[in-house]
């Protein structure tokens, strides 16, 4: 059973893989961002006011700190995006009998998370 995928089916799954990259990118870029002001001021003024701090966090070891801290916000928030958009993009295509998948006998709807 060999089934044939079309040029324009590949290039439409080819600009949707880079447009959730792209979106992936920009969500990683703003967090790592803001977890660089967020980690950078506490860590110098640590430096300037705790004798501790003084005496054992050089210029690098600060460095060190706000790098890694950016570092994981970048991949984390991007890896989230990814995450979202690939639920969202499969809940789309999916079958329409898979998608009413809420249960009616509660009353409530369901979590935000269960969502799409």
């Amino acid at each position: 059973m060999s089934t044939t995928v079309s040029r324009a089916s590949l290039d439409q799954k080819l600009a949707l893989a880079k447009r959730c990259s792209r979106e992936a990118t920009l969500a990683g870029a703003k967090a790592a961002a803001v977890a660089t002001i967020a980690s950078a001021i506490p860590t110098l003024a640590s430096v300037r006011m705790l004798p501790w701090a003084k005496a054992n966090i050089n210029p690098t070891g600060q460095a060190l700190i706000v790098s890694t801290v950016a570092g994981m916000a970048y991949f984390i928030a991007a890896d989230k995006k990814i995450l979202s958009l690939a639920r969202r993009h499969s809940f789309e295509q999916a079958p329409e009998h898979l998608k009413n998948t809420s249960f009616q006998g509660t009353g409530r709807p369901h979590p935000a998370f269960f969502r799409p």
